[in-house]
């Protein structure tokens, strides 16, 4: 699949990613050289994307099932694909990140997992968060800081969802997408 947008050539974006600080496998991935067309804005994404990756507070399983779901309900082959390495090497069970698909008809899940996965649910179909499950999910986050962060991350993924499909920025050559069983979601193909 060919994106919307021209990939800036390898060698300019792992120079970038040099400049940015963004750690050189980052810098050659698909999502990173369509940015880098625009340098002032792929520095303040990947600044977020970075801090909320590897100086994250938020508890990574939580914030990685968080973005597997935006991944399915959205049809972002790309999230879906990059974020299962990224939640499987993080030590997430391969069936708890497949969990997410129906989450809750699933008992692999624990409370704190259904809680994140019930505000995400509600703010990708538009609503702000209800009362009832904000006080769900800091029954599990207590920290203010880790709750603001978790609320910024599933904007910020949410973000790259819109991202990565709105200019079809190609997952990268060799790699198989909707791991592990190349089922996807049905809202990819709409």
């Amino acid at each position: 699949m060919t994106g919307r947008v021209a990939m800036v050539p390898l060698e300019r974006a792992r120079r970038l990613g040099e400049e940015i600080g963004l750690p050189a496998p980052m810098a050659s991935r698909s999502a990173f050289r369509a940015l880098a067309n625009n340098p002032p804005l792929l520095k303040a994404v990947y600044g977020q994307l970075t801090t909320l990756l590897l100086r994250n507070t938020f508890d990574t399983r939580l914030r990685e099932l968080m973005i597997m779901r935006i991944g399915w309900v959205t049809g972002s082959v790309y999230e879906w694909t990059q974020h299962w390495r990224v939640a499987t090497t993080a030590g997430i069970p391969p069936e708890d990140v497949l969990a997410v698909r129906d989450w809750r008809v699933s008992d692999r899940l624990t409370a704190a997992d259904k809680a994140v996965l019930t505000a995400t649910d509600e703010s990708l179909a538009g609503k702000t968060i209800s009362d009832a499950t904000w006080a769900e999910v800091t029954k599990h986050i207590t920290d203010p800081g880790q709750q603001v962060e978790f609320v910024v991350a599933m904007g910020n993924w949410t973000m790259f969802s819109m991202l990565l499909r709105n200019l079809k920025i190609p997952v990268e050559d060799g790699v198989a997408v909707w791991p592990p069983d190349g089922i996807a979601s049905a809202a990819a193909e709409a």
